[in-house]
């Protein structure tokens, strides 16, 4: 059967990508697909040939994705809770405009569960990153801890996601009260939203992340939904031909941060090495602001699936994106987490001993040490070929599709009269 969905994405454009991905994916299945996004992303929506909706009610631009992460309680509030009754309203409302079959939201848009229930309409979250979701066996989101190995650390992980779900639980009589405005009955906690949804998907590679002691039955990994983003532009390799001459790209977030004062570090840590970088500084870094050595080149996008054949090396801040497709090319990374879920890829990068983790305040000289060691020492590479090679199985086995129709046609068996 050919379904309508409606697929709405959270914050800027690191967060559509992967949208888009799934977009195109239900499209070459035949279904209709439709994308509820900040304004700033229509050309890119209807460039990819979706048509596009806007908020009305919700936050857009910095309001809707604030760069200080600093303060991790006052981000939630501004970000997920707050805003949840304006999103849920404004997804109930074209759910109500057009008939639409199930809907699929980033994860962060708790808002759209609620839309979706009320509407008595399926609903997927999409986490494009390591879960938000709770896990058993798993440290939790933004922790940045590794899997536990001992029955120290494991009781350590444990103690850390019910700290997890007791931060969450401050925003429970918010979410409470939004869910009462659409009719629907209160939870006796804020992760129990996540059992509301259909599906829970995990856009993410299984052989990255890590190992779970079980999964809710309604958790599915699908693999990296790997887009790349329009302002991306075509690719002209600005360094000379020295196959003895390592290659490096500076990887820098799509996200609005205040990572320039990192990613002039980084460029100068490599001005003093023997090497030929590309930095791709992404449409939030002002390049007007940046001093870049002779050596290392600034652009405002690349398309790194083709940069990256040509380099030996990924210096990055963690976004999922850049890290997914650095591994699937076989290129160890240096990551410099500068918030919200770069530092669990790090760990994850670091674990692996796919590359090495620093920290954003991290020196000139730390920044060049560590790339002269990642590119001297080949156990990172082959780490990384071997991840990369798991990552690529699992995005050509992707369920992402059938676990979609799936959802849908169970919800009209159940829904259908007897």
């Amino acid at each position: 059967m050919v379904y309508s969905f409606l697929l709405a994405s959270w914050g800027t454009s690191g967060n559509l990508a992967p949208l888009l991905t799934a977009a195109r994916r239900l499209q070459g299945r035949g279904h209709s697909v439709r994308i509820m996004a900040d304004p700033e992303m229509q050309r890119e929506v209807a460039a990819a040939g979706f048509d596009f909706v806007c908020w009305r009610r919700a936050p857009i631009g910095i309001d809707a994705d604030p760069t200080c992460f600093s303060d991790m309680r006052d981000w939630f509030q501004k970000a997920v809770f707050g805003p949840a009754p304006a999103y849920a309203a404004d997804i109930h409302d074209e759910i109500g405009r057009v008939p639409t079959d199930a809907v699929v939201a980033i994860d962060m848009l708790f808002g759209a569960v609620l839309a979706a229930e009320a509407a008595g309409v399926p609903i997927a979250m999409l986490s494009p990153h390591v879960s938000l979701r709770p896990l058993p066996g798993i440290p939790p989101a933004t922790s940045g801890l590794v899997q536990p190995q001992t029955p120290e650390e494991r009781i350590a992980t444990a103690a850390a996601n019910e700290d997890w779900v007791c931060f969450l639980n401050q925003f429970l009589s918010i979410l409470n009260e939004a869910r009462a405005g659409l009719g629907l009955s209160g939870l006796a906690k804020t992760v129990d939203l996540f059992e509301c949804a259909d599906r829970y998907l995990l856009a993410i590679s299984r052989a990255f992340d890590f190992a779970a002691d079980l999964l809710p039955d309604n958790v599915r990994y699908v693999g990296p939904l790997l887009e790349q983003p329009n302002w991306s532009k075509s690719w002209k390799a600005p360094w000379p031909v020295d196959p003895n001459r390592p290659r490096v790209l500076v990887a820098c977030s799509s996200g609005a941060q205040g990572q320039d004062d990192l990613v002039q570090r980084i460029i100068s840590a490599l001005g003093t090495l023997d090497v030929f970088a590309v930095a791709t500084i992404g449409p939030h870094v002002d390049a007007g602001k940046l001093v870049a050595p002779t050596n290392v080149h600034l652009l405002h996008g690349a398309p790194h699936d083709v940069v990256m054949k040509e380099v030996c090396l990924v210096v990055t801040q963690g976004g999922h994106g850049t890290v997914s497709r650095g591994l699937i090319n076989g290129l160890p990374q240096l990551v410099l987490p500068n918030g919200r879920d770069q530092g669990d890829n790090a760990a994850r990068v670091v674990s692996k001993g796919a590359g090495l983790r620093l920290p954003p305040s991290a020196s000139e000289a730390e920044i060049a040490d560590a790339v002269s060691r990642l590119l001297q020492e080949p156990g990172y590479r082959a780490a990384a070929r071997r991840l990369g090679d798991g990552i690529k199985a699992e995005i050509a086995a992707s369920g992402l599709v059938d676990e979609l129709e799936a959802m849908v046609a169970k919800r009209r068996i159940v829904g259908s009269p007897t």
